[in-house]
């Protein structure tokens, strides 16, 4: 047997980094879709689940990691049918799963285009952001609508330590699950 080049092995990565991509924006796509059309059956399906919705729903927050569909219907819907302290730890470990799945598609984003050998060259200095520095993580994801989103792939791009990311990520989604929570379980008082 003839040993394979690095040549060869650097096309074997990128193809198969390429297929996870491609698959990747498929799930995307199919995901995006059931949940758009399908938000009233979630509904439906999750306050006739009982607990087993609040587990189901930890799976549909990860879903939603890979869409560009906000997260924050879902929070306000738990938080008017759960209470605030359910929706709050379901959202929590949910969104934690969404962005930890954001990350991974950042990482094959930045692996299929072999961005930590190009990541030098980037213009206006953007190679050299503090991207895993702990307070960039955690301001970043602090931006409204898709900052958070932004980051998780950013940071999966640039390979952050999966420690860091992860803890940065839990004490942001903590405060935006807690508010949401709450929000939902007043929004479902006043309309009881």
């Amino acid at each position: 047997m003839t040993e394979k080049t690095q040549k060869q092995k650097n096309d074997e990565s990128r193809k198969k980094t390429i297929t996870t991509l491609i698959t990747s924006l498929v799930f995307m796509a199919i995901i995006g879709f059931m949940v758009a059309f399908g938000f009233n059956k979630i509904k439906a399906f999750i306050s006739q689940a009982g607990i087993w919705g609040l587990i189901i729903s930890v799976f549909i927050y990860g879903a939603l990691g890979t869409t560009f569909i906000p997260s924050e219907p879902l929070t306000l819907l738990l938080g008017a049918m759960f209470g605030p302290w359910a929706a709050m730890i379901t959202s929590w470990v949910g969104n934690t799963l969404a962005a930890i799945v954001e990350y991974y598609i950042g990482k094959n984003i930045g692996n299929a285009a072999n961005f930590l050998e190009k990541k030098e060259k980037l213009p206006f200095g953007l190679g050299k952001l503090p991207i895993d520095s702990p307070w960039f993580l955690i301001g970043g994801r602090a931006i409204p609508l898709y900052g958070a989103k932004a980051i998780s792939v950013v940071a999966g791009v640039y390979h952050v330590p999966l420690y860091r990311y992860i803890w940065t990520t839990a004490v942001t989604i903590f405060f935006g699950s807690a508010m949401f929570s709450f929000g939902g379980f007043g929004l479902g008082q006043l309309f009881k």
